[in-house]
């Protein structure tokens, strides 16, 4: 995990951080997340608010999301584009190929929120607070 302000002489262990110690250490709300250093996939994540928590909703939460994740391989911001190009287009060299690859249903508008919102459920009840068995007295 790079360090976004610069406060560290080197990236962060991700590991060892987490999104709180993160954001009480270095004030920062913009976090830029490198996935796959060879396609080098650049992400921002910006912390727009932290509030209170409302009894009976399920965090962390998902408030907006824009385009389908592109497929794992397809080669970084320029191969995603070629790739959206040749299913495009029915008269591309490479769109038969492509829609193979992909499985043949690739849509690019699809953000795939609903098993976002599912896996970010799951991930609610593995860190929910669970409550212990008191223990035996002798």
């Amino acid at each position: 995990m790079p360090d976004p302000d610069g406060f560290y002489d080197s990236p962060m262990d991700a590991k060892k951080m987490t999104l709180e110690k993160l954001l009480d250490q270095t004030a920062t709300r913009t976090i830029q997340y490198v996935y796959d250093f060879g396609d080098d996939w650049d992400h921002s994540i910006r912390i727009e608010r932290v509030g209170e928590a409302t009894q009976g909703v399920t965090y962390p939460r998902l408030l907006k999301a824009a385009g389908a994740c592109p497929p794992e391989g397809v080669g970084g911001a320029w191969g995603y584009e070629e790739f959206l190009e040749a299913l495009a287009d029915p008269d591309h060299e490479q769109h038969e190929d492509m829609v193979h690859w992909s499985g043949g249903n690739f849509d690019a508008e699809d953000t795939g929120a609903d098993t976002i919102i599912e896996r970010f459920e799951r991930l609610a009840k593995k860190w929910a607070p669970r409550r212990r068995k008191p223990k035996a007295t002798i």
